[in-house]
């Protein structure tokens, strides 16, 4: 059977651009390697009847109505504002950093100004921002990079924070108050039902046919689209012709403890220093499910496995480039998303990014 569109991915990007061009009228073909919808974002019940996220936490934040007013059409909402503590010298610590943060480490007792003025005494001014250690000694000076930065990147990134590009430090913001959210966009909730729940609804169309298990490399000479929208990673499309690029990868692992109501006090607490993982988050905390015991996942970073972040860097981002050339000259094949744009989008932004390359589709497909 041709199909109008084929979509490489069953994640965001590819799920949002299935159902924009399938309510526009197109027959939509989706293939994933995977044997489940939702991509890195899916959920299920582990053995315990706890609803996970087996690679790892997905908290939906946006400050983008469009974006949520879109995503709402498939799901109801649970609110939940995400907080995180840091676990440092053997005591927890809101981060991002705020006002509590310095009073509690250094037993202070700094109202907002004052946190203010402490921060700019031992704050480290770059004239020229180029890596993430340029920002974080510009931002908290040497010794809170110490303790609360640069042995987290280095798990997380496996490179100091002097090499790598300085948008990822500035993901994590500084502040003089007591608020305590990870994030402050004015939406920040979860899928009431989960995220399968969420894709599962958004690609039941009857113009989407999906096919899971579904190798694409293996079949792309075989099936045949007007159109291909591919969401994986950019290189490997091109048979990794200028190289491969670099991905950090994760080990997630998973355990619950049973008749154990809760395992920690926020959805999730850093680990930058001792331990060899990154995180723990407990997933009741997300959720907001009832359960008599509950389930947690520590994550170990390392280089090698599954695809999940692209690594900013400036000899990344040129190899990139050279395959986003090749990819400008394709008219017939779209690249959405995290892996195939080699950016370290939130999921908003991929929905946003999907929408926007849907609208493009849909106008110049003849």
């Amino acid at each position: 059977m041709q199909f109008d569109i084929l979509i490489v991915g069953a994640g965001l990007a590819g799920s949002v651009c299935a159902r924009e061009l399938a309510d526009a009228g197109h027959t939509v073909l989706v293939i994933d390697k995977r044997s489940h919808v939702g991509g890195n974002a899916y959920d299920r019940y582990d053995d315990h009847g706890v609803l996970i996220h087996p690679y790892g936490p997905h908290i939906f934040h946006t400050n983008a109505k469009r974006v949520l007013e879109w995503l709402s059409r498939f799901t109801t909402w649970r609110f939940y504002e995400h907080r995180v503590l840091a676990s440092v010298d053997g005591r927890l610590f809101p981060i991002p950093i705020n006002r509590t943060t310095l009073n509690k480490l250094y037993r202070l007792d700094l109202d907002e100004s004052g946190a203010a003025a402490w921060l700019e005494r031992v704050r480290q001014p770059r004239d020229h921002i180029r890596t993430s250690e340029d920002l974080v000694l510009s931002s908290v000076g040497s010794e809170l990079c110490e303790k609360f930065f640069r042995g987290y990147t280095r798990k997380q990134w496996g490179l100091d924070l002097s090499d790598l590009s300085a948008g990822v430090a500035a993901r994590i913001p500084t502040r003089t108050n007591d608020d305590d959210r990870y994030f402050t966009d004015t939406y920040q909730l979860m899928p009431a039902e989960g995220y399968s729940a969420m894709f599962r609804c958004m690609l039941d169309h009857p113009n989407i046919t999906t096919h899971l298990e579904t190798d694409y490399f293996t079949l792309r000479s075989t099936i045949q689209a007007r159109h291909t929208i591919y969401t994986g990673p950019i290189d490997a499309f091109f048979n990794y012709r200028f190289g491969r690029l670099p991905y950090r990868s994760i080990l997630f692992e998973h355990r619950h403890f049973p008749d154990v109501p809760a395992y920690q006090s926020v959805g999730t607490i850093n680990y930058p220093n001792e331990e060899d993982y990154t995180r723990v988050t407990e997933f009741k905390h997300l959720t907001g499910q009832s359960h008599t015991g509950t389930s947690i996942v520590r994550e170990y970073p390392q280089s090698n496995g599954e695809p999940y972040y692209p690594i900013p860097r400036p000899q990344h981002e040129e190899i990139f480039q050279q395959y986003n050339a090749l990819a400008d000259q394709l008219l017939n094949v779209t690249f959405v998303g995290r892996l195939a744009q080699y950016r370290y989008y939130n999921m908003d932004q991929i929905v946003a990014a999907a929408l926007k390359k849907s609208e493009y589709i849909l106008t110049h497909l003849k």
